[in-house]
């Protein structure tokens, strides 16, 4: 396959007519466009342009390749200026990976503004509860907790960057069985709990002052966390038993009543989540877009 930098050399001089003239346009010495043009007549075993002291003309299949060449090199330009087009446009697409926790409670504040200040960017939300290779998945960046960041990765805070578990139950389930008064109570409770898809069940962790205590409680039922969290929540509101969840996931359970707070002063803080991707590549014009939005979101806050 002949060198598309050769191919290139020989269009300017034989556009130009001579070397000089192609030298002066190309920025290349008139030296290295003939050993270009020499290497593709070797590579194609065919004579290209012929060459006198005052004229520089295309051979028969020279002109012919030229009819052939300039179209295509016409489509390339134009493919690369599209591209790089969207550098300025900040138009195109946007993958993001994220947690269906994050698709709930993060992003509804963010994604509405951010499409409608940029209406040439799709966006497109995938929830995943797992570990991801997000570039191997075929996504420009994706939404995580600290503890679940890939290593390498550029994170940027998104969203509340302070969170609780929260616990509630609803009060025809407290009416029958009582409140419980401490964390260990929970043991002689019904509870909702949760686990990610291929891992073990998470235990329940409260703090106060300092003290820590873990619970791994009794229950009926057990929901696959993310994409089974509500049925957990509606169970919940149905007297199933106490949950055990974002504190922001149960707040319009709490306003309305539906469930009551159980052992506030003992709800667990954590770090809020982060937007990351790879920092060893290009960030296409979309991906920055978002990124800068959502720093200005945080800042705003």
């Amino acid at each position: 396959m002949p060198d598309m930098n050769d191919i290139s050399a020989f269009l300017a001089v034989a556009r130009a007519c001579g070397f000089r003239q192609a030298a002066r346009e190309s920025g290349m010495s008139s030296s290295a466009l003939s050993d270009a043009i020499k290497r593709l007549e070797n590579e194609l075993g065919v004579r290209l342009l012929n060459r006198t002291t005052r004229s520089v003309l295309p051979t028969e299949a020279g002109g012919e390749l030229i009819k052939r060449l300039d179209p295509a090199f016409a489509e390339i330009l134009s493919a690369l200026d599209q591209a790089s087009s969207h550098r300025d446009r900040l138009a195109g697409a946007l993958k993001l990976n994220v947690p269906v926790s994050a698709a709930r409670l993060v992003l509804p504040r963010i994604v509405a503004p951010f499409l409608a200040a940029y209406p040439d960017i799709r966006l497109e939300i995938v929830t995943d509860e797992s570990f991801v290779d997000i570039i191997a998945a075929g996504c420009d960046a994706g939404i995580r907790y600290d503890d679940r960041l890939e290593q390498d990765m550029i994170a940027v805070p998104i969203g509340p960057r302070t969170q609780r578990f929260a616990l509630g139950a609803a009060p025809d389930y407290l009416a029958a069985r009582g409140r419980p008064a401490r964390p260990q109570d929970l043991l002689s409770h019904s509870c909702i709990r949760g686990r990610f898809a291929g891992r073990a069940v998470s235990p329940w962790e409260f703090e106060r002052d300092g003290e820590t205590v873990v619970i791994e409680p009794p229950g009926q039922l057990l929901v696959q966390s993310g994409g089974g969290t509500d049925l957990g929540v509606s169970a919940a509101i149905a007297g199933t038993g106490i949950i055990y969840l974002f504190e922001d996931w149960l707040k319009p359970h709490f306003a309305s009543s539906a469930l009551e707070p159980l052992l506030e002063p003992w709800w667990l803080s954590f770090p809020g989540p982060y937007l990351y991707y790879p920092g060893r590549r290009l960030v296409p014009a979309p991906l920055r877009a978002f990124i800068d939005f959502v720093k200005f979101i945080q800042k705003a806050r």
